[in-house]
């Protein structure tokens, strides 16, 4: 039976918890310890007169974000507000929803981020304009924003090695930016609406470019210069399914702990991994359903859309498997500790390992929108319609130890 998380002691110079080694055994017993039915304030009633057919149904959870210890995850939802879960005592912070809601509902929230305090937070706008907010959870202020964008941003990350952080826009463009700065301090104009991602020593980040199926890796120090590596994404294991192949389309890029690996989020039915050094693609993660649609009756679109994802699919924290969600609301985890390698110039034509989930583990309600294993601690988060924490079913070790026992002579 694996031992519980490890407390974390108050303070901020206190030592990190130690690190419990994760295994195909404890990853397969995960199971939903606590659901919140009302995370997410339902949809109001249809006004006389408004058509319903199209009604897309409850609201949803749109991204969620761990502080750095683990000890608290913040949620944003299609209800406008914010709100704070205790990782380790598995309640809500009653005071902090109480005390969000009346600023976040004037401008609308998604995409929340932890700056390296757990008390201030980065989030994109919905409504009224497409600015950033720097905003202290403390005491439900904004402490700063940060203008530029003239479309919405759909793609949020802090560095994390220091007080800067990225943005991506359906303007497309990217924007670097400082905490202590209003004004942004590097723009990269794009063909098509980009997502991204930084890489774990802060040094190298990702831009994912749609329609385009390129990902261009920038040395930090020199984003004003062109690219030091460009991928292209091609599966050509979708040619069986269809021709012309149905395009790809990227919602999320994340790299691996050790900086070797970049993970590609995608609204159909496949994640990829990439090689971050060269561009091989070495794996295909399948077995789920996509969710670019909304719900699991509704067709299919012609073209690829973003639709649903962004955040249903993520590393644990050593990178040795991968947890994603899906329109069934089943949870994927695949392992991925031992993936091909390939050197040389990069072939297009060689079709990736492709990965069926080493379990798809039942008991999240509903589509699984957002998919995130905690930093520090045993514990993995999805959330849709509603939230989930999930822990390792500590029952199942002692069933195998009864059964032991039964098999040893008196």
């Amino acid at each position: 039976m694996p031992p519980p998380p490890a407390p974390i002691p108050n303070g901020s110079n206190a030592p990190a918890p130690a690190t419990i080694p994760l295994t195909n055994s404890l990853m397969t017993k995960l199971k939903p310890a606590k659901i919140f039915k009302n995370a997410v304030e339902p949809t109001p009633p249809p006004t006389p007169g408004s058509s319903t057919r199209s009604n897309p149904g409850p609201r949803h959870i749109t991204s969620i974000s761990f502080d750095d210890r683990g000890d608290q995850v913040l949620t944003a939802s299609e209800d406008e507000t914010f709100r704070l879960y205790s990782c380790k005592s598995g309640k809500q912070v009653v005071f902090a929803a109480l005390k969000l809601t009346r600023n976040v509902l004037t401008y609308g929230v998604d995409l929340p981020r932890f700056t390296h305090k757990n008390t201030t937070v980065v989030h994109a706008s919905t409504k009224e304009d497409d600015t950033i907010r720097y905003h202290s959870l403390h005491d439900n202020k904004y402490l700063q924003y940060f203008k530029g964008h003239k479309q919405r941003v759909i793609s949020l990350e802090m560095s994390p090695v220091d007080d800067g952080f990225m943005s991506g826009s359906m303007d497309k463009t990217v924007r670097l930016w400082d905490l202590r700065v209003p004004t942004c301090r590097g723009l990269l104009n794009l063909p098509s609406a980009p997502v991204v991602a930084y890489d774990n020593s802060g040094l190298v980040f990702a831009v994912g470019v749609n329609r385009y199926s390129r990902i261009l890796l920038y040395d930090q120090a020199n984003y004003d210069k062109a690219p030091f590596l460009t991928i292209t994404l091609e599966d050509p294991t979708l040619a069986l399914v269809s021709y012309p192949p149905r395009p790809i389309y990227m919602t999320s890029l994340a790299f691996s702990s050790n900086g070797k690996h970049l993970l590609v989020g995608c609204s159909g039915d496949a994640h990829y991994i990439l090689d971050a050094f060269e561009g091989h693609l070495l794996a295909k993660l399948e077995g789920f359903v996509g969710l670019e649609r909304r719900r699991l009756e509704a067709p299919p679109s012609i073209d690829p859309a973003k639709g649903n994802s962004g955040e249903e699919v993520s590393w644990t924290p050593d990178s040795k498997y991968v947890v994603g969600g899906s329109l069934d609301g089943r949870i994927a985890i695949w392992d991925v500790h031992d993936l091909p390698t390939r050197t040389g110039a990069v072939d297009l034509k060689i079709p990736p390992l492709r990965i069926q989930p080493l379990a798809s583990l039942e008991g999240h309600p509903g589509p699984a929108r957002c998919v995130k294993f905690n930093p520090r601690l045993t514990m993995m988060v999805t959330a849709g319609a509603e939230l989930a924490f999930w822990l390792p079913d500590q029952s199942a070790d002692n069933e195998d130890i009864a059964k032991e026992l039964l098999r040893k002579k008196p």
